[in-house]
C-alpha cells in the first residue's frame, strides 16, 4: 500500500493547443457589394499550466493521465470577430515538483509554493485575419495567417520532497523509529532492509510553538549513486533538504567508515550535496557506556557536529531537536 500510494515520477505526452487561423473575408451586406477586409484573428491555443497545491504529497492522481492535450484556438470570423481561445489545462501538483523534457533532460518548470502557477507549455498564437494587412497601398488584402502550432513532446514530472531535515543512513539505522517518536508520523517499522520504500514526512514540535519538517528517506546502500538498491529514486529527495542528519547505529562495525561511505554516495550523485550542513546522530546509544561513546566519537570527523541518542529509551531527543533547530536557524 505504501509503495502504490506514493508516486514521485510520471511520464506523460503533453501538447498545448494550436493557434486558430486568421480569417480572410470581405464585408458584404445589402448596402455594400464590395466592402473592405473584415476577417478576424484566430484565437490562442490552450496553455498547459502547472499549479502548486500544498494539500498534495504525491503524483498519484496523474498516474493514469498519459496524454494531456489542450484545445486548439478557434478560427477568426467575419466582421473582425476574434476566434475563441483554446481552453487551458491546469495540472495541480505537490510542492517540490519539477517538470522536464524527456529527450533533453532540461528542467522547464519548478513548483515550490502553494498557489504558484506557471505556464508550462504555452499555446500557439492565433493567426492574423486579412483586416490586419489592410494598408493604403493594399486595400483588399487576400492574405490571412495560419495559427502557430502548440508545443508537444514526452515530458517527465518528478517530485522531490520538501523538508528542512533529511534522515540519511543505511537500512535499519533507526530512521523510521526516530521519526515515529519525535513527530506524529507513523512510518512502517520492521527489522529488515528497505522497510521504508518511500519518503515519510513529519512535523517536529519544538519550543514555544515552533516546528520544523523532517523526512525519513529510504535507506541508502553502497552503490546507490550508480542506481543500485533504490538508487536515484532515493537520492533525488535529499537535494532540497537544508540539513542532512546522518544516522549511524551504535552497533556499527566502523562508525567513521559508515559515514564516509554515505558521504561518498552523495558526492557521486551530486557534488553540490556536500555543501549542505551535516549532523551525525548515533542511534541505539542506550547500549553504550561513556567509555564506548568516547571511542566512537574519536572515529567521527571533527568538523561535523555529533550526538548520541536512543529513540526507544527516549534519551537525548530534546538535545537532538535543539541541535537541529540551532543548525536550521544558525
Amino acid at each position: 500500500m505504501e509503495k502504490s500510494n506514493f508516486v514521485d515520477q510520471i511520464r506523460i505526452f503533453a501538447r498545448s493547443g494550436h493557434g486558430g487561423a486568421g480569417y480572410k473575408h470581405f464585408r458584404r451586406d445589402k448596402l455594400t457589394s464590395m466592402g473592405g477586409p473584415d476577417g478576424g484573428d484566430g484565437g490562442r491555443g490552450g496553455h498547459i499550466i502547472l499549479r502548486g497545491n500544498s494539500n498534495l504529497w504525491t503524483l498519484l492522481h496523474l498516474r493514469y493521465y498519459k496524454n494531456v492535450l489542450a484545445d486548439d484556438g478557434e478560427r477568426g470570423g467575419d466582421n473582425n470577430r476574434t476566434g475563441r481561445d483554446g481552453e487551458d489545462i491546469i495540472i495541480e501538483v505537490p510542492l517540490g515538483t519539477i517538470a522536464r523534457d524527456e529527450e533533453t533532460g532540461e528542467t522547464e518548470v519548478e513548483i515550490l509554493e502553494d498557489g504558484q502557477q506557471v505556464v508550462w507549455l504555452p499555446g500557439g498564437k492565433g493567426g492574423l485575419g486579412n483586416f490586419q494587412f489592410k494598408s493604403p497601398t493594399n486595400q483588399a488584402p487576400e492574405h490571412a495567417q495560419p495559427g502557430l502550432p502548440g508545443i508537444e513532446g514526452w515530458k517527465v514530472l518528478e517530485l522531490k520532497v520538501l523538508a528542512d531535515v533529511g534522515l540519511v543512513g543505511f537500512p535499519n539505522a533507526g530512521k523510521s523509529t526516530l521519526l515515529s517518536v519525535i513527530t506524529a508520523a507513523k512510518p512502517k517499522i520492521a527489522d529488515y532492509a528497505f522497510t521504508t520504500l518511500t519518503p515519510n514526512l513529519g512535523m517536529v514540535e519544538y519550543r514555544d510553538g515552533k516546528s520544523f519538517c523532517i523526512a525519513d528517506l529510504p535507506g541508502i546502500i553502497e552503490g546507490a549513486a550508480e542506481g543500485k538498491g533504490l538508487g536515484h529514486r532515493f537520492l533525488r529527495h535529499i537535494e532540497r533538504n537544508s540539513i542532512l542528519l546522518f544516522l549511524i547505529p551504535a552497533d556499527s562495525k566502523d562508525h567513521g567508515q559508515e559515514f564516509q561511505v554515505l558521504k561518498n554516495e552523495l558526492e557521486e550523485y551530486n557534488p553540490e550535496l556536500l555543501h549542505k550542513r551535516f549532523i551525525i546522530a548515533v542511534s541505539k546509544s542506550d547500549m553504550l557506556d561513556e567509555e564506548l561513546k568516547a571511542a566512537i566519537a574519536a572515529e567521527l570527523p571533527k568538523d561535523v557536529p555529533h550526538l548520541f541518542f536512543s529513540s526507544v529509551a527516549q534519551q537525548n531527543l530534546q538535545q537532538l531537536k535543539d541541535l537541529l533547530w540551532k543548525e536550521l536557524n544558525g
